[in-house]
């Protein structure tokens, strides 16, 4: 609905004259920035992306012909885009009334959603990794054994084994990680396959045998206080973006008004389902008294 100039609105406005806005925090927003990124070029309906199978050698006898064949054994997998957006109404006489620059700040806002729309649908495909078998168990503090012990097992495999390059868990769940290690988060480097700029602020600064360890507070505990993060590989989700996020705006005269619309066109997948696992840790909020 329109944002409308009435009194208990005005009466804000007139406050943010004296004080700067303050807006609501949002959490750090990692998982979209962590996986692989493809374009849907213009005039495409969707991407294909084949991934091929393992291949065995076999001993060879002098003089003898080579028996066994194999197989590519390519699989493929289909990616499309969808349209994501929020509207907001800014009358002229709110506009006129308020101030500071209400543009600006609801851009904000609009970015900040988007933000968080985006985090929470690479977070939802976090719990069918590798078939949804989960590493961790609930209950099961995130320590650096267990960590340790998820890195081994993702690349000890005997088969699908792969190399994570990173896990994002809930920030009482790296709590528990934090509390049990000393410096060991202090001689860590920024690994060069991530964009630092987009990343550093999300980094726990820790992390264990080449794993980066992130905390995204939009994970959600479940009714146990247990949180499902991820353990993967770059390459295990990635991202299809039609449309990079955009702002418009629209003037509506019989509204005597302004539109702010933001949207976006992408979708998000599993491309490599055997690239990543889920990890299921104790969330429980840490004590501050112990």
């Amino acid at each position: 609905m329109a944002e409308t100039a009435t009194t208990g609105n005005l009466a804000t406005a007139q406050k943010i004259i004296i004080a700067a806005v303050r807006y609501t925090e949002e959490h750090n927003t990692p998982a979209m920035q962590l996986i692989e990124h493809m374009t849907l070029e213009k005039g495409a309906k969707q991407v294909t992306v084949p991934k091929v199978g393992q291949m065995t050698m076999s001993d060879l006898v002098d003089g003898l012909d080579i028996v066994d064949e194999e197989e590519i054994g390519m699989t493929t997998v289909d990616l499309t885009s969808a349209e994501v957006g929020a509207k907001i109404v800014l009358t002229d006489k709110l506009i006129r009334q308020s101030l500071p620059a209400v543009f600006t700040m609801v851009g904000r806002q609009l970015g900040d959603g988007m933000a968080r729309k985006e985090d929470d649908d690479v977070i939802a495909l976090y719990s069918g990794l590798n078939g949804g078998t989960t590493l961790g168990a609930a209950a099961a503090d995130f320590s650096v054994a267990n960590f340790a012990g998820a890195i081994a097992t993702a690349m000890g495999k005997t088969s699908d084994r792969y190399k994570p390059d990173y896990c994002v868990m809930h920030p009482h769940s790296v709590f528990f990680y934090s509390k049990g290690t000393t410096a060991i988060g202090g001689a860590n480097h920024w690994p060069e396959y991530f964009q630092k700029d987009k990343l550093e602020n999300f980094w726990s600064k820790l992390s264990f045998n080449g794993v980066q360890l992130f905390e995204d507070g939009n994970i959600t505990p479940d009714s146990n206080d247990d949180a499902i993060g991820v353990l993967a590989a770059t390459g295990a989700m990635v991202v299809l973006r039609s449309l990079n996020t955009r702002t418009e705006r629209q003037r509506d005269a019989s509204l005597r008004g302004t539109e702010l619309v933001m949207t976006s066109d992408y979708g998000v997948f599993e491309l490599d389902d055997t690239k990543g696992h889920p990890m299921t840790f104790d969330a429980a909020a840490p004590s501050t008294t112990a």
